[in-house]
């Protein structure tokens, strides 16, 4: 609190010392501080809307780092392959922020991955990456169509926070059942050889988390009891609040017409928010992990009350 208190005293600060410097300018009809007023003035503007953004992370785990999990929806090759693709934004998105990646677990497929989880460790990684959650829809000429022709795929994408003991969540040993196999793909052959992968089911929901990445059977199973107790948060808070619309999303068949974003390669190039219709024309940039103008638009949205997917009609021409 104490850090986020003082990037608004000192904004405050030095807006006054702005104001000052203007005032002095203008009585003294000095245009020789004119470059240094407008450079002054644009870093207190970029530092404004940075603070802005952070005061809009307020939610019980938005301060939390993140789990993402990816998996491929409806197109084959193209949809494992366009997974593959999300996997790598967001990991430049981590990068790009100074944060720390690990994959938690990968199921590989032909052409690119069938499903991963991504554990992104940063400040406020989950508040930032919260509004990423539902289906992503790319559309594109299909580099494994030898006739080239355009081909939409799906993914969908869950954020969930990585709790800590602060955000109780009881999971009693009788309400799982753990089991263990080999790994399979790439990993040495100790992970291979070994009964060293984990998967964990949760009866009562029936969800279901599995590590692999690991050659140790307890550094997995810890693991997937972490990402347990985070679906497990997820699934709670959707059940208490699913009357509210804004949750719906993450329901959704991973296919067309249940889409929160759109990215378009072919016949023209752009990205599409379908919740509160922000775009952009540069994909290979957010491709690349260029994904906060989405973000911040989607938190300030939310917090004047959007609804959470407010979908665009029209054919497979159109975003």
């Amino acid at each position: 609190m104490k850090e986020r208190l003082q990037i608004w005293r000192d904004l405050t600060n030095e807006v006054e010392s702005l104001r000052e410097l203007c005032g002095l300018a203008l009585a003294e009809e000095q245009r020789d501080f004119e470059d240094d007023i407008r450079a002054s003035y644009a870093s207190i503007r970029s530092r404004f809307d940075a603070a802005i953004v952070l005061e809009l992370l307020s939610g019980e785990a938005d301060a939390s780092d993140a789990f993402i999990a990816i998996h491929a929806g409806s197109g084959g090759t193209e949809a494992c392959d366009w997974a593959g693709m999300l996997l790598r934004m967001y990991t430049r998105w981590a990068e790009r922020r100074g944060f720390s990646t690990e994959v938690v677990d990968m199921l590989e497929a032909e052409g690119g991955i069938k499903s991963a989880t991504l554990q992104i460790s940063g400040s406020y990684a989950y508040g930032y990456l919260r509004g990423e959650g539902g289906v992503h829809r790319l559309v594109r000429i299909s580099p494994f169509d030898a006739n080239a022709r355009r081909h939409t795929s799906f993914a969908s994408i869950y954020v969930l926070p990585v709790l800590d003991d602060s955000i109780n969540v009881e999971i009693r040993p009788e309400d799982i059942r753990i089991d263990t196999y080999r790994s399979g793909g790439a990993g040495g052959q100790k992970v291979n050889k070994t009964d060293s992968a984990v998967r964990i089911t949760h009866l009562a929901t029936g969800i279901v988390v599995t590590c692999q990445n690991e050659r140790s059977q307890y550094k997995n199973k810890d693991m997937a009891m972490s990402v347990l107790k985070s679906r497990l948060y997820e699934y709670y808070r959707l059940e208490k609040e699913k009357e509210n619309a804004k949750f719906q999303s993450d329901k959704k068949e991973i296919a067309w017409g249940s889409q929160i974003r759109s990215y378009v390669f072919q016949p023209y190039t752009m990205v599409k928010d379908h919740r509160n219709k922000f775009f952009v024309g540069n994909v290979h940039s957010v491709m690349d992990g260029d994904i906060d103008p989405f973000i911040e638009t989607y938190l300030r949205w939310k917090w004047k009350g959007g609804p959470s997917v407010a979908q665009d009609e029209g054919d497979d021409d159109e975003v």
